[in-house]
């Protein structure tokens, strides 16, 4: 298998874990680069162009790396070519990160009102001038770019897309083989992905939608003749995919089936770092909450027990409450398969009269931006 390249960084096995809005933090991509060894490239959550600009106080937490990091890589959204260009130039001058992505898949209504996400590439003039400012700002920093089909299917942008950004000098490419309008329900659409790595096979197309397994990864590459895979809710409560994905492009073991007990030591240990990297334990084990359901998925454990996991607010009561458990249980069958949101949405919000012209992106300007990070 061919090595991954992204810029001056090789990603070997080609595999990204995806960022997403309050789950990517440090203390996750952490977990999944100790379970893979340290193989991988390992994203930030959404960073907002005019946030990091203003150095908003959130923003300068979120974009924080370990030492251990390597590469270090950030997604940035924003919608404004000047303010993108001053964001990217800003982490270039200040060596902030070694590899910038910029966000144009995120599907969620505050950011496609606003004309970002998975909107933005319907406007073709407006994505090449924002990709023409990153690529110029960014130095020798490699940039690249993630992706939607398009708005919804009598609006696909993904080819023109790709073609702007070979042609701006964009690294490579990753495409969710979904629309804006499927959000994650659905099916992704595979078929997709391959026709973009026929259209620009001058760069790297990366593969995102679906993967829920070593096995589904390598079926993906297979099928589609894509640079590497991007994985997001396939590891949600399941670090050690990343594991299994090393594991599976490497030929050298067998796949992760974590007994609970096994399960309850990642959760604490993820808690813990949740409570470091805030500052605050009781912060941190709140924030932690969110991923129970996904840690105990499939897991015999009473719907009393589950709702008193979700209410924790110290590492105490919740290493009491996991010690309370069959801790014996085997791995779950079944328990690889989707998770995390599976619904569509019938409509897509975004500004008046987006859809009149590909071309017009008049009105779009830094008012457009958002102010805050993390999707």
């Amino acid at each position: 298998m061919t090595p991954l390249q992204i810029g001056p960084h090789t990603v070997q096995p080609p595999v990204v874990l995806a960022p997403m809005a309050g789950i990517t933090n440090a203390p996750f991509r952490t977990l999944c680069r100790e379970f893979s060894g340290g193989k991988g490239l390992f994203v930030s959550e959404m960073i907002t162009t005019r946030a990091l600009v203003e150095r908003n106080e959130k923003t300068m937490q979120l974009i924080h790396f370990d030492e251990t990091e390597k590469p270090r890589s950030i997604q940035l959204y924003g919608v404004d070519p000047d303010t993108v260009g001053k964001a990217v130039r800003m982490i270039a001058d200040e060596d902030l990160a070694d590899h910038i992505d910029l966000n144009f898949g995120c599907p969620v209504p505050k950011v496609t009102r606003k004309g970002g996400g998975s909107a933005l590439p319907y406007k073709r003039h407006l994505l090449r001038s924002i990709l023409r400012e990153a690529v110029a700002n960014a130095g020798a920093l490699p940039v690249t770019m993630k992706m939607r089909k398009g708005i919804d299917d009598d609006h696909i942008t993904y080819l023109d897309a790709g073609r702007i950004a070979a042609e701006e000098g964009v690294t490579a490419i990753a495409l969710h083989g979904r629309t804006a309008a499927q959000h994650y329900g659905g099916t992704a659409d595979w078929d997709a992905i391959a026709r973009l790595k026929e259209h620009v096979p001058e760069i790297p197309v990366l593969g995102n939608g679906d993967i829920w397994s070593a096995d589904d990864a390598r079926r993906m590459m297979r099928e589609t003749g894509c640079d590497g895979v991007v994985v997001g809710r396939g590891c949600l409560g399941r670090p050690w995919l990343f594991g299994d994905l090393v594991a599976g492009f490497e030929g050298t073991g067998t796949y992760a089936e974590p007994t609970l007990k096994e399960v309850a030591a990642v959760m604490l240990r993820h808690a813990t770092l949740l409570g470091e990297w805030i500052g605050d334990e009781a912060r941190g084990v709140i924030d932690f909450r969110k991923h129970v359901a996904w840690y105990t998925k499939g897991f015999s454990i009473g719907s009393e027990m589950r709702r008193s996991l979700a209410v924790t607010s110290s590492l105490d009561e919740l290493e009491s409450l996991l010690s309370e458990l069959d801790l014996d249980q085997p791995w779950p069958a079944g328990a690889d398969g989707p998770r995390g949101r599976t619904s569509g949405r019938n409509r897509v919000v975004l500004p008046d009269g987006w859809l009149d012209d590909p071309y017009d992106c008049a009105g779009v300007d830094a008012d457009a931006e958002l102010d805050t990070s993390g999707g």
